[in-house]
């Protein structure tokens, strides 16, 4: 529970800072080079990869929101061209900065035993020899797909819930780090042993537990500027519950990090917090006003209870909801306008007729579609359409909603 007499950090300074440490308050400058795409990701911690691509993919999407220049060879381009980047898990599958490397190695390790378990309960034991078979397939051969080895995708049927003993061999030699990621072909991955991905210089390992827990920690709190212990568990994934009690009572003793109250979208409505000290007297970001599609994906999204807490935004993704009873759509995206969530949007690109095509739009109680804020919205769909690779915008008829 809050306590009355820790510092309060109000809403719209809260907002300020969250926006600003998720790359969503500056306007984004006209031209985005391989080290400034390097940076951006560095700065998010890392980039979640998803292969819904109703308008583009989500990955794209997050770096499209907060650099208006980029395209998706971008992407491909620093993590297979440059190694700039390498794929593992955080708390799904992620592009992350390949100086972050030497962290995952700990990780990976620990987790192979649960990994073990919990597959094994899912697809029985059935897996098992596969590993060694393959393992030694990919250092004779190379580059694998899963395709190669299990005909996985042929049919174009195969999915996560019926993996063949090989694909599943594959995934978790990956998570255990026996092997890496070279790249993705139609975002299907491609495997081979982390010396030929890895560049020697990030190949080395960071088996200080102490050292370990601490940059996890540090880390997650400086991109989330304020955070609650599980929150701070949660960013990167894979971290204990325990872990991060135990560390946050050591930081707190050593002065490293203070508890605040934070105030919600609902004014008085208050949660305890960690902070870096002085937070709640620094500098409040300047948020430009623009209007921003975001992915349902978006860091500054992903813990769906903190967005609604912060920005009074309840947003559930409905993919997995059947049609007849999706209050919304298959996947709508959320609309940011300065540090506001104005809405969310219904839109799927058609490659055949090059047009981002909008069924609906419903803005927030409380937010009126004037003419600047209309202006702002086509702004923004018309960037986002480039993205995809569409030229125009095309409005059903009645697209224009009543307030979610």
């Amino acid at each position: 529970m809050p306590a009355t007499d820790l510092p309060l950090l109000e809403n719209r300074a809260a907002r300020a800072h969250f926006l600003h440490r998720h790359a969503l308050d500056a306007r984004p400058s006209g031209r985005l080079t391989s080290a400034g795409l390097a940076q951006l990701i560095h700065r998010l911690g890392f980039v979640q990869l998803d292969s819904v691509s109703t308008v583009e993919r989500a990955h794209h999407m997050i770096l499209h929101a907060r650099a208006f220049a980029y395209r998706p060879p971008m992407l491909t381009h620093l993590a297979e061209r440059r190694r700039g980047l390498f794929e593992q898990w955080t708390h799904d599958a992620a592009l992350i900065p390949m100086e972050f490397h030497p962290y995952w190695a700990l990780r990976t390790r620990r987790d192979s035993g649960k990994l073990t378990e919990s597959w094994t309960k899912w697809q029985g034991t059935g897996w098992h020899g596969e590993t060694a078979r393959v393992l030694q397939q990919v250092r004779d051969k190379g580059r694998v797909m899963a395709r190669e080895l299990t005909g996985e995708g042929r049919d174009g049927k195969a999915g996560w819930w019926d993996w063949q003993p090989s694909k599943t061999a594959l995934e978790f030699l990956w998570r255990t780090g026996d092997l890496a990621i070279s790249g993705r072909e139609g975002f299907q991955k491609v495997y081979d042993l982390p010396e030929r991905i890895i560049p020697d210089a990030h190949r080395h390992e960071i088996t200080d537990p102490d050292a370990w827990l601490d940059w996890h920690m540090i880390g997650a709190l400086d991109r989330l500027g304020f955070a609650s212990a599980p929150e701070l568990s949660a960013f990167w994934g894979g971290i204990r519950p325990q872990e991060t009690r135990t560390w946050v009572a050591a930081a707190l003793a050593r002065g490293e990090i203070e508890e605040i109250n934070v105030e919600g979208a609902e004014p008085g409505r208050l949660r305890r917090v960690l902070v870096r000290p002085g937070l709640t007297e620094a500098a409040i970001p300047e948020v430009t006003g623009l209007t921003r599609i975001l992915s349902p994906f978006d860091p500054a999204l992903r813990d769906r209870n903190r967005a609604e807490f912060l920005f009074g935004f309840h947003y559930r993704i409905e993919i997995f909801v059947p049609e007849a009873k999706r209050r919304w759509g298959y996947y709508v995206f959320p609309v940011l306008e300065g540090d506001r969530l104005i809405g969310r949007i219904d839109a799927r690109a058609d490659s055949a007729s090059q047009s981002l095509n909008v069924a609906a739009w419903w803005p927030e109680r409380g937010i009126r579609m004037t003419g600047a804020r209309k202006r702002g919205l086509d702004a923004a769909l018309l960037r986002t359409a480039q993205l995809a690779g569409c030229t125009e915008l095309r409005f059903a008829s009645g697209w224009m909603r009543d307030p979610a």
